[in-house]
């Protein structure tokens, strides 16, 4: 079936992968937008496994002050090449990821980052509101686990939802810039500063 280049561009805008990969897409899901997307998603899932294992040693360290002046960020992505570093899609990326942190405020990094014992005291905290709302003891680990995966969500920034695109994860994010840029990509660390915070 014959794509036009308005649904292309529109794809493309959506997803950042390249006009030829979205085009393909778009013919493979014969046309269905939605499916499409889920497409690019899964090729930029496999490129980055791919990838996983190259070094990436270059890159940017990036600051970011939310307007107003309370709230800070510092953020380090990893690339493979200099190259790269300096294109303005990467560029942008930073920016973004840190805009991210800035407004969602993530503790980690991603959940393997999560403390033990960080994660046995939500458990608990979770089986005991159960218990309190009298939940059966057989569906408790259900329970749990479900929301344990919530929080996950929400303080973990590579599960995070994007804040500019909530149907996207950061993971997803970075997988898709992958794919388009063709090296590793890596968050190695931040860290956010709020006005008038405590270090408790």
């Amino acid at each position: 079936m014959e794509i036009d280049a308005k649904t292309v561009k529109e794809l493309r805008e959506r997803t950042l992968a390249p006009i030829m990969d979205c085009k393909k897409a778009l013919e493979e899901a014969q046309g269905n937008f939605d499916k499409a997307i889920d497409l690019l998603r899964e090729k930029g899932l496999k490129t980055s496994q791919k990838k996983a294992t190259r070094s990436a040693k270059d890159g940017l360290v990036s600051a970011y002050i939310h307007p107003g002046g309370k709230i800070g960020v510092l953020v380090e992505v990893n690339c493979e090449t200099d190259f790269v570093a300096r294109t303005e899609d990467f560029k942008q990326l930073v920016k973004n990821l840190s805009m991210q942190i800035a407004a969602s405020n993530p503790f980690y990094l991603s959940r393997e980052d999560v403390p033990l014992a960080v994660l046995e005291k939500e458990k608990e905290i979770y089986r005991n509101q159960a218990l309190r709302e009298g939940k059966p003891e057989k569906i408790l680990d259900k329970i749990i686990g479900g929301k344990i995966e919530k929080f996950f969500s929400e303080v973990c920034l590579m599960e995070q939802s994007y804040v500019r695109e909530p149907e996207v994860t950061i993971k997803e994010l970075l997988d898709s810039h992958i794919g388009k840029l063709g090296e590793n990509i890596i968050i190695r660390r931040f860290c956010r500063y709020q006005l008038g915070e405590t270090t408790e």
